[in-house]
């Protein structure tokens, strides 16, 4: 995992430097915007999919959790 604290101030302006030159000041506008828009259709769509699911976690838990007696190993040891 890449954590963003480790990159400092130089190496964000050399980043910024290559995206200019990269794409052009012209350009940057235009792809912040697709960018956030990518980003807001990306949570809509997050949003709809738990929306239309009919479970929820709590559901989920509940099911999947049982008590130990019901799952538990039987007992197979005879004493004489």
């Amino acid at each position: 995992m890449v954590h963003l604290a480790l990159i400092g101030t130089q190496e964000w302006v050399l980043i910024l430097i290559i995206v200019l030159i990269l794409f052009g000041a012209r350009k940057l506008p235009d792809l912040a915007r697709s960018l956030g828009s990518s980003v807001n259709e990306f949570k809509k769509g997050m949003a709809e999919g738990t929306k239309d699911d009919p479970r929820t976690t709590t559901d989920v838990r509940s099911s999947t959790t049982s008590t130990p007696s019901s799952n538990g190993p039987t007992s197979t040891r005879n004493d004489r």
